[in-house]
C-alpha cells in the first residue's frame, strides 16, 4: 500500500518525506487556504520535494471550467494529478482530461456506484472518504471493501485511495482490505511510527548501556 500525505504544508512534507516513506501528496482548497503562499507556488515547492503523484484540486463545478483548470494545473509539474469532484460535470471532465493524457483523482466518493462511474469514466484514482461516513453512523471501511471487490470483479485499473483517515486503525483496515493508497494527515502519519513499548524498550537499552559504562569506569 502506498502512503500519501494529506497536507499542503511544505514543512511537514519536507520533514516526513526525508524518511523516504511518502509516496505522494493530496491537497484540497481547504488545506491550501491554511498556507500563506499562493497555490501555484505551494504546488511547485511540493513537486520539488516529492517524486510521486501530487493531487491538485480544481474549484470549478462545470466541465469546461474543470478542464481549463486541470490543463493549467498539469503544466506545473509532470507528477501533478488533477483532482475533480465526483459529480456529473466532474466525470465529463475526467474523460476529456484523460484524452489529453492528464491523470485525474476523482474525489468525494461515498458509494460503490459512484466509484464504478469514476472508474468507467477513466479516473486514475478514486477517493472514498471513510471518516466522513463514520461521522454519520456508517461504517466507512465497508465501502472500501465493497469497492475493492467490485474493481476486482471487473478488472478496473482505477486505484482506490482511502481518504478522510482519522486514526491508525483506518490504515490497518485499509491495508487488510487491499486498498492501493492511504492518504494521511501529518498527525496520523506520525502516530503510525509510535508505540509505547518501543519508547520503553529504547529507554531501557539506553539505561542499561549507561550502567555498563559506569561499571566499566569503576573497574
Amino acid at each position: 500500500m502506498k502512503f500519501f500525505l494529506d497536507t499542503a504544508n511544505v514543512d511537514d512534507i519536507r520533514e516526513l518525506s526525508a524518511m523516504g516513506l511518502v509516496d505522494g501528496i493530496t491537497t484540497n482548497p481547504s488545506l491550501l487556504a491554511k498556507e500563506p503562499a499562493p497555490d501555484r507556488e505551494i504546488y511547485e515547492q511540493i513537486c520539488a520535494l516529492v517524486e510521486g503523484p501530487v493531487s491538485a484540486e480544481v474549484v470549478s463545478t462545470d466541465c469546461d471550467g474543470m478542464v481549463r483548470e486541470g490543463r493549467e494545473l498539469s503544466k506545473i509539474a509532470p507528477n501533478i494529478i488533477v483532482k475533480c469532484p465526483l459529480i456529473e460535470e466532474g466525470l465529463k471532465a475526467v474523460r476529456v482530461l484523460k484524452e489529453d493524457g492528464i491523470r485525474v483523482n476523482v474525489t468525494l466518493c461515498f458509494s460503490v456506484p459512484q466509484a464504478i462511474f469514476a472508474a468507467k469514466a477513466g479516473a486514475y484514482i478514486v477517493s472514498p472518504f471513510v471518516g466522513r461516513l463514520d461521522d454519520i453512523g456508517t461504517e466507512g471501511m465497508d465501502l472500501i471493501s465493497d469497492i475493492r471487490l467490485v474493481f476486482q470483479n471487473y478488472g478496473y485499473e482505477t486505484e482506490i485511495l482511502v481518504a478522510s483517515i482519522r486514526h491508525p486503525l483506518h490504515v490497518i483496515e485499509a491495508a487488510r482490505i487491499g486498498a492501493d493508497i492511504a492518504t494521511l494527515p501529518a498527525n496520523v502519519y506520525r502516530s503510525l511510527l509510535k508505540h509505547p513499548l518501543t519508547d520503553i524498550g529504547l529507554q531501557r537499552f539506553l539505561d542499561d548501556h549507561e550502567k555498563a559504562k559506569k561499571a566499566g569506569s569503576k573497574s
